[in-house]
């Protein structure tokens, strides 16, 4: 099977995807403990600090090494050059939150998923002509649901996935499957500690736990 086909089907098996940046690499490495032990099995680490690519090497050998069927990807990539630094480091896919011909060439070269942010249906239609498969509809919150169902039937090849702004309830996860996403990406939602809990990241798991019962429940 190629690479990214089989990303696309962990991404259908295993459609929560937490999306994260932070400049501590032990930070980064307990936070992918968590989600892991959490079921997580793909993680969307994102190239929006200083210490991204080299925090990305760290989380790489540390996925090589105790978690081989997580699929580890890069986010907010803008140019075929940043594409290009991070699938030398093994990137199982490319997150971009725009659409742009020379990323997507790149990307497809090394036979990588690319996974372009769109907002329109001329955006999705570029992305399509350029080979995606998955669109991320960005910015979820102010796109909605009701957007997506719009839409959808105008795209029948591809698959969506929003992210940005998606509320950890039954109530927003379930309006989301219902207009027909394959996945959804959590950011900063996910990610906020509540303030009643210890030191540690067991939080953390028990909400990607959650998460992935919500969807599953459907």
């Amino acid at each position: 099977m190629k690479a990214h086909l089989s990303t696309i089907s962990s991404i259908e098996q295993y459609p929560v995807i937490p999306v994260y940046y932070h400049d501590d690499p032990e930070v980064c490495s307990s936070v992918l403990k968590a989600c892991y032990e959490g079921g997580i099995r793909i993680f969307e680490f994102t190239n929006r600090g200083a210490n991204a690519a080299e925090n990305f090497s760290i989380l790489m050998k540390l996925r090589d090494e105790q978690y081989p069927d997580l699929q580890l990807g890069i986010g907010t990539i803008k140019t075929a050059d940043q594409a290009g630094t991070f699938l030398e480091k093994g990137a199982d896919f490319v997150v971009s939150p725009i659409v742009k011909a020379e990323i997507a060439e790149a990307v497809q070269k090394e036979n990588k998923l690319w996974i372009p942010g769109c907002m329109t249906p001329t955006e999705i239609s570029l992305a399509e002509e350029l080979g995606a498969t998955l669109i991320k509809l960005f910015p979820g919150d102010i796109l909605g649901p009701a957007y997506l169902k719009s839409i959808k039937p105008l795209f029948p090849d591809l698959k969506f996935m929003p992210t940005g702004g998606v509320e950890l309830t039954h109530e927003s996860i379930s309006s989301w499957l219902n207009a027909g996403v394959s996945a959804i990406g959590f950011g900063s939602k996910l990610f906020a500690r509540p303030d009643s809990e210890t030191p540690g990241f067991a939080w953390l798991s028990s909400r990607c736990q959650e998460l992935l019962k919500m969807v599953n429940r459907k």
